[in-house]
């Protein structure tokens, strides 16, 4: 589930797999004596091309850190960090480290930020640490060797109609895992974990010289930084989860709740779809637009029209939830496919923004391409590795048949399909436990979670605030969509964590923030620009 831009989460929550090796370890905090700042020992340097263009005044470095963790001198691989340094110095109060989810691509997230409408007060007040993960983009990739016409799709599995449906995924799940295991030639993707991760992040404290960090967290970023609040808990100092898996991993049960997720989410869309009948004719009621888009899928999954079939059309509409300017493309593709107008479904498809969908029809012909590597090799190489290294999945073809026909019942918009089996269900045992969330350290954690989250339900952040117990505060947004803070824009949000992240203020207790008419980010039009511009190149 990532965050770095919606349609990279998109993607990201379409993916899963890698290979592990033997042993436990149980993860301990770190002891707050350890806590040291030494004289910053990084390099800042010119961002990568490809990052340069979309982030301008941006440094990146990069960062030796232990490929095993238990063998601190022994290989070594690269990490990419960035950053966009305070404009103010004598404000500043340190660094403040940002992961956007996915996990995936991050290394633009600090000028992202700052595009979406990151207050200047926050920009003063730190400097804005952004980092590829390890495997990923411009640190030490790991590849699956995915090639064009193969293209792997997702950890978003597809729709599952009845056992078959499962049984014939699970063949692709397991060829999937398999291709992974084959193709790892550097031995990397053992290494892949959130808990690594949070070591990196740790690492590079104590390169930049910072006795604390700061962190801000949104999606499976929640889960980096509730690993690293609880690997080392004397080492934060302010931290911001956004939008919460409720756990230190992504896993079986976060996936799983994609399927109450669209079921908190999906009356926006249908009153959005409601009050615009008499131009899209899918209902004059939400109940009706339900009921109509229930018949669709079922229409799909017998006849698909232009490729689009019942387990697409399904995704496409649960990844238009992520954000309301997807409601309109969405809207104009389901019309679409109402009337049987396959040269309007090729239209209305997104192909960029459905890249990651299970069984998008490819932009141009495969066969043509066979041989080529998949653009999204890398992600969802990464994404795999991390999330099926993170936990356990269930072993048993039956276990996940048996689920997709309760969750088909329970959440019949996407439940089939969240609820499906996975690559993860043939990977190799977890190398360690993953780390506990704890509630033993200090108050200084803020959970931001949105009331109708499609991919976070509003459950992750009842989790993550129950299991730090008085570390931590609700912030409880009445508003739809994937991403609280600078992604929306509820001035009550965004002024309890801004005060938080640049005065410390930390609530006395949970927070409720009611629905605001308008725009909390205080923009000029210059700005406004710039903040639609951003959203619009990550497919938001």
């Amino acid at each position: 589930m990532d965050r770095t831009n919606r349609g990279r989460i998109v993607r990201g929550l379409a993916m899963t797999l890698a290979a592990a090796v033997g042993g436990s370890l149980t993860i301990a905090p770190a002891i707050a004596d350890d806590v040291t700042a030494e004289a910053p020992t990084v390099s800042w340097g010119a961002c990568p091309k490809d990052v340069a263009d979309e982030a301008v005044g941006m440094q990146c470095a990069e960062v030796p850190v232990p490929l095993d963790y238990d063998q601190p001198d022994g290989t070594k691989i690269t990490v990419m960090i960035s950053r966009v340094a305070s404009a103010k110095p004598a404000d500043r109060l340190g660094v403040l480290m940002l992961n956007p989810g996915g996990p995936g691509l991050a290394l633009s997230q600090p000028a992202d930020m700052i595009n979406l409408g990151l207050p200047t007060s926050v920009t003063d007040s730190y400097d804005l640490i952004g980092m590829d993960p390890r495997g990923i983009g411009h640190s030490t990739p790991v590849h699956c060797g995915f090639t064009a016409e193969e293209d792997y799709r997702g950890n978003v599995a597809p729709w599952a109609k009845d056992a078959a449906a499962v049984a014939r995924q699970a063949k692709a799940a397991k060829a999937v895992a398999e291709r992974c295991a084959a193709n790892d030639k550097d031995s990397i993707l053992p290494h892949l974990s959130t808990a690594n991760i949070a070591r990196d992040m740790d690492h590079i404290r104590g390169l930049l010289g910072e006795k604390k960090i700061s962190y801000y967290g949104a999606s499976y970023g929640t889960a980096l930084g509730s690993t690293y609040a609880s690997m080392f808990p004397e080492r934060t100092d302010r931290v911001v989860i956004d939008s919460n898996l409720g756990a230190t991993t992504s896993n079986r049960a976060s996936i799983r709740r994609f399927g109450l997720g669209m079921e908190d989410r999906f009356g926006d869309f249908a009153t959005y779809l409601a009050e615009r009948h008499d131009s899209y004719g899918l209902g004059r009621t939400p109940g009706q637009v339900r009921k109509n888009y229930l018949a669709m899928g079922e229409k799909l999954d017998q006849q698909p029209i232009a490729g689009v079939d019942g387990a697409l059309f399904r995704f496409t509409t649960f990844a238009s939830l992520y954000g309301d300017s997807s409601f309109l493309p969405q809207a104009r593709l389901w019309q679409s496919l109402v009337d049987g107008d396959e040269s309007a479904v090729r239209r209305n498809l997104d192909h960029d923004q459905l890249a990651g969908a299970p069984g998008v029809p490819p932009v141009s012909d495969p066969t043509s391409r066979a041989a080529e590597p998949s653009p999204y090799d890398n992600i969802w190489s990464a994404y795999l590795g991390i999330t099926c290294n993170d936990s356990p999945f269930p072993r048993d073809v039956r276990t996940y048949q048996r689920d997709v026909a309760q969750d088909r019942k329970r959440y019949p918009l996407f439940g089939a399909a969240s609820a499906n089996i996975t690559p993860c269900a043939y990977w190799p045992e977890p190398a360690e436990k993953p780390a506990t969330i704890t509630d033993d350290g200090p108050a200084n954690i803020l959970i931001l979670q949105n009331l109708r989250d499609p991919a976070t339900p509003h459950r992750g952040g009842e989790l993550a605030r129950a299991k730090f117990g008085d570390r931590a505060r609700l912030v409880s947004i009445d508003q739809g969509g994937h991403g609280a803070y600078v992604y929306n824009d509820n001035a009550c949000g965004l002024d309890v964590t801004t005060s938080y992240l640049v005065d410390g203020t930390f609530p006395d207790d949970d927070v409720f923030c009611p629905a605001t008419k308008g725009s909390g980010l205080k923009l000029d039009a210059a700005g406004k620009q710039r903040r639609a511009d951003t959203l619009k190149r990550l497919d938001r």
